[in-house]
Formats: C-alpha cells, sequence, structure tokens
C-alpha cells in the first residue's frame, strides 16, 4: 500500500510502515478507516499529536486535516498538547469513585504536587482523570499511557508504581 505523498513527513519510516499495516486492513478506498491507529502510532512516537502531525496524517490518509482534528480531539486517549513521559489516567467515575477512586486521584495530586491536567516540573508525570475503564470490579484502577491497566490502586500500590516508572526514567 503506498502512501499519498507528503515532503514533509514527521514520523520516522517505522511508524509509516506501521500505518501503512493498518492500512491493509482496509480497502484501498477506506485509507481514512486506518485514522485512529495512526494517531495512535504517531502520540506513540511523539508523545502526543500535534497540529503538524495531525495535517501529516491527513495528507498521509487522503483525509481534509479538520476530520482528523475531530477524531483527535473527541476521544480522549488522544493528547494535542505535550504531556508528561508517563500519563496517568485515574478512573473517577461513581463505580471507582466508590471504591476510593477519588482518594487514589487526591493522593496522586498530593504525592506528586500537580492536579488534573497537569504536568510535573520534570516532565515526568501528567495526571489526568479517566472516564470509566471497564474494570469496576478492579477498583480503584488507572491507566499509564493508555495502554497498562493497573488495579486496586492503594496508596502503597500507587508509591510502587510511582517508584518503578521513576526508574524506567
Amino acid at each position: 500500500m503506498s502512501a499519498v505523498q507528503n515532503p514533509q513527513r514527521l514520523l520516522s519510516d517505522d511508524a509509516y510502515a506501521q500505518i501503512d499495516r493498518e492500512l491493509g486492513k482496509y480497502p484501498p478506498d477506506q485509507r481514512q478507516s486506518a485514522v485512529m491507529s495512526a494517531l495512535a502510532i504517531a502520540q506513540r512516537e511523539q508523545g502526543w499529536v500535534s497540529a503538524e502531525v495531525i495535517n501529516d496524517i491527513a495528507a498521509y490518509l487522503g483525509m481534509r486535516p479538520i476530520a482528523v482534528h475531530e477524531v483527535a480531539t473527541f476521544y480522549g486517549m488522544y493528547e494535542t498538547r505535550p504531556v508528561g513521559r508517563y500519563k496517568l489516567g485515574i478512573c473517577t467515575n461513581l463505580p471507582c469513585a466508590l471504591r476510593d477512586g477519588k482518594k487514589a486521584g487526591e493522593y496522586l495530586k498530593q504525592k506528586l504536587g500537580i492536579d488534573y491536567g497537569e504536568t510535573t516540573a520534570d516532565g515526568m508525570f501528567t495526571l489526568k482523570e479517566t472516564e470509566c475503564l471497564g474494570s469496576c470490579a478492579d477498583a480503584p484502577v488507572m491507566l499509564v499511557n493508555n495502554d497498562r491497566m493497573c488495579s486496586f490502586m492503594s496508596n502503597d500500590r500507587l508509591d510502587a508504581l510511582l517508584a518503578e516508572l521513576k526508574a524506567q526514567g
């Protein structure tokens, strides 16, 4: 599957190869079907999806930039502003809140010295409130960088997770 020509490619060759693999899952006239995957690939590589990256993905998929922007801003998993190396999304919806999700969020805010939507001064952590993560029985739950679910997040488990992530750099 060949890409639409874009002289200002902003992603690595590997990222475009991954997007091409995603494009292979859809009919050639349905390139826009890979937009969510393309945004996830770009965000994994760059840490967030800037307006320039959104335009690049639009050109690559043959879409209007506004259509890609709409997807990037509709779903909570995409970041259109820089975030920390580790994005910590804590569920504070009712089932988790009833099982100490709000307390876990307050503990993280105190421990990191930031509020929801903020990033630590060292750029290591961004704290977010998330919508339901679909694991209510494991509450409180959180999601690290959109791909690692953490369950039963007591203060001790939160401390251990922060220490582990800090050690990884």
